[in-house]
This record gives C-alpha cells, structure tokens and sequence, in this order.
C-alpha cells in the first residue's frame, strides 16, 4: 500500500440544483488565480460536469465512480491525477446521501468515506432562514462519519448570511466558509441529459471569471484550505500498467460525440494506443487508424449535419466491413444504425453498419448502474466475463443487440442488449475501462491484429 498526503475537499448538497457545479467552478478558477495547482474531479459517472472543471482548471477532470471502477481503483485514480497538485477539489453528485436504491452506497457520502476527504456542503438558502441550520445540522448527523466540515449558503444576501452566520454555526457545529449572492448573468442551461456542455457557452470563461471574483470576496479562503489541509492521507495500492503493443485509433471529438473518461483514455495511452482525434460532423473520412472508437454525446442534436457527411458515413461504414476494430457506446452506437428519426416524417440517413432505427422518446430508457455480462466471445472479452457501467439516454432503437446480458445493480431487472462480435463492440451502456482492464487490452490487441493483417 501507498500513502500520500493530499490537502482536499468535496463540495456536496443536499440535492441537485444547489449550485454544486457553479460554486466548484468559483473556486477551481479562485484557486488557480491565486497560484494553486488544483485537480478537479467528479462523484459518479457524468461526463458533462467535468467539462466545464476541465474547461477551468486547463487540464482534465476525472470521474470517481465507486460501482464503475471499485475502492481501490477509485483512490489509486485520485492519488495518480493529484499527484502533482496542491489541491484537490471534488465535486459529489446528486444529493450527498443519494446512492443506490435506497442506499447511501456508492454515493457522494460513500466516496467521501472511502476516501477520507471533508466535506463541504453547498446549500441553497433562498427563501429559508433558521431552517438552513436544521438542514445543515440534519446532514451532518445523519451518518456520524459524515466528516461534514463546513458549508456554503448560495444565492443569498450579504446581511443575511452576516445575520444568521453565528446562529446557524452555533445550532450546527459547522462553520460557515461563505456565501454566493444570486448572480443573473452566471447560470447554466440545461437540457435533457443535464447542463449544457461547456463548449456550447460562448462566454464561459467570462462568467466563470466573475463568479470567481466574487467568490474572492464572500468566501474564507484561509478557512476552506484549512479544512483542506486537515483531510487525513490517502491510502492506496499502486496499479502499473505495461503496454500491450502499438496502434493507431482514431476517437471521435466533436460537439455530437464528447462524452468521454478521460482516465480511460490515458489508460488505453498506456496500453499502446495513440489516439487520433476525427470529427464525424466535419472531417471526409477517417484518419488512418487500426481501430475506432465512437463515443457517447448528443448525436441527436447534429442529425442532419451528420447524415449530409456522406463521405464520412460511408468510410465509418467500409472501416467496419473490412473487420476494422470498433468501440460505440450510447451517442457513437445510435450513429452505426441506418437511421435517426427526429420526429414522426424526419428521418435521417446514418451510418449503416448496423441495421435498425434509432429515435427519440419522452423519458429515460434503462435509466442507472449495471452489470453487463458478456454472452458470447467479443473484442472486449470471454463468456461469462463482467463489467459494471450505466445507461442514461432518452433515445432508443429498434436494435439494441443481444450479446451482452445487463443487469440492474439493485438486480430488480434485466435485459439483452448489445452488438458484439471479435471486432466490434456497438450497446448503449456506457462502461469505463478502469473497470475491467482486460477489456483495454484485448481491444488493443485487436486493433494490433488488425494492422498485422493489413500490413
């Protein structure tokens, strides 16, 4: 085992729409104003939050996912990408206690507890007053390891937090770091799958400027190090990598295909693999590759664009037919059907290289935590091999696949989905490769097939 000392902190709430992203945005850029090294990451497996950490801090943010990649894998990703910082922030999800089911378990309070970091919490203060300490306090103790240090009111005045601060840290035990006033010009948008991404607001930087500066004035910075400071070491097991062999694989990075973990990227680095970036919205054809990977995004707003790049189609399409090795999941899976029906007589023409229908629907589909398990012999593993992932789209398709069977972490349901064979793997699970590094390998080695073949 390892240790290292790591000053750090998350910011949690008592559910979403605190202002959980807004105030960690505040203090990333205050952080790094101020000439700390700062890594960002995120409670959970959503892609759109560390988009804007990463579009921060100049450097990517990662996802800790405890049912994706287990403890220990979890805490050996945090201690390698903070291990040149000065400061780790970690940003939970959802509300601090929301977990699986009925549980806490694999929550922003289950991360927090496996890896020993305080907590802050973002609370929102609009229209309540003493009740904030009710609710503080309720937070607090409701696991007696909560490890909850401190908190920050959001969207109030400056002579109500002054009025109520000593009142509420009296009937709390938990000290008020600062405040954020309501700010009309600095919110995010959402959407279907949550916010806005951060490449689609064309003045982020200046809205993420102001916050920051007036996170400067109303929030104890001394305060919020220290309890940084105060985090125990990080105890954890070193897991190497050795490289497979060398490929070329050619990811898809634009605005419809962005969903990514970027550990997983730097893992398939590490295997071997150099990592060419192509847009299927603007770029002919693919670069010259010995694999594909087509990830998650949102496809269906870019339908058209996507369907006029018919050259593009076309390339994706003969890659795949000449055995060229291929990872699609959610957004890059729905691009290989034949088509994408917008709306009831709008239809658009993709890809093709596998049959069926991909559409729209008014909720979400298979919504959570899985455990897929493979049924047949695939790129990525044997039968009866295992990975955990999730699902999170309001799209769907009238073929899904059946070569892999998903399960429900909280095992209330199943079903078959999945295409997969020793070149393809094409379902709308999202999986994170850290979660079974045999699946990175074996996709290397097949893409490492592929260019002997072709040699």
């Amino acid at each position: 085992m390892s240790e290292m000392f790591l000053p750090r902190f998350m910011i949690a709430a008592p559910n979403s729409g605190s202002g959980k992203t807004t105030v960690v945005c505040a203090l990333l850029k205050a952080l790094l104003d101020q000439e700390y090294k700062v890594a960002a990451f995120k409670s959970g497996p959503d892609y759109i939050d560390p988009m804007f950490h990463s579009r921060v801090i100049g450097a990517k943010s990662r996802n800790l996912d405890l049912f994706m990649l287990g403890r220990e894998t979890t805490k050996h990703l945090l201690a390698k990408n903070a291990a040149d910082c000065d400061i780790a922030v970690l940003e939970g999800a959802m509300g601090f206690y929301d977990g699986m089911g009925k549980t806490e378990q694999y929550s922003a309070y289950d991360l927090a507890h496996a890896t020993k970091t305080p907590v802050i919490l973002v609370v929102n203060g609009k229209g309540a007053a003493l009740s904030l300490a009710a609710l503080i306090k309720g937070f607090k103790e409701f696991r007696a390891d909560a490890n909850v240090r401190g908190a920050i009111l959001n969207n109030v005045t400056a002579m109500s937090y002054k009025f109520y601060k000593e009142v509420i840290e009296l009937e709390t035990g938990v000290k008020l770091v600062g405040y954020l006033p309501h700010m009309d010009d600095c919110n995010f948008e959402s959407r279907h799958l949550g916010l806005i991404t951060a490449e689609e607001i064309g003045d982020l930087q200046e809205i993420i400027s102001r916050l920051a500066e007036q996170a400067v004035k109303t929030i104890d910075f001394d305060e919020l190090l220290g309890i940084a400071n105060s985090a125990e070491d990080l105890i954890y097991e070193e897991q190497p990598i050795a490289s497979v062999a060398k490929v070329k694989i050619a990811i898809a990075q634009d605005k419809a295909f962005c969903f990514y973990y970027q550990d997983a990227l730097d893992l398939l680095k590490e295997l071997g693999a150099e990592l060419i970036t192509f847009s299927p919205l603007v770029d002919k054809e693919l670069p010259e590759c010995d694999g594909i990977i087509l990830g998650g995004g949102y496809p269906e707003l870019y339908a058209k664009e996507l369907a006029e790049n018919i050259t593009m189609r076309t390339s994706i399409k003969t890659a795949l037919k000449i055995g060229k090795p291929c990872f699609a999941e959610c957004g890059g899976f729905m691009y290989l059907l034949e088509r994408f029906q917008a709306a009831p007589g709008e239809i658009y023409e993709w890809t093709g290289a596998i049959s069926g229908e991909t559409f729209m629907t008014a909720k979400l589909n298979r919504f959570g935590y899985i455990t897929l398990t493979a049924e047949s012999d695939n790129v990525f593993c044997k039968i009866g091999e295992k990975i955990n992932g999730h699902e999170f789209h309001y799209s769907d398709s009238n073929n899904n696949g059946h070569d892999f069977l998903a399960v429900k972490a909280s095992g209330i349901s199943e079903w078959s989905c999945s295409h997969a064979n020793k070149v393809l793997y094409a379902g709308y699970p999202h999986i994170h490769l850290w979660g079974n590094i045999n699946f990175a390998r074996n996709f290397i080695r097949a893409c490492d097939e592929f260019a002997k073949k072709r040699d």
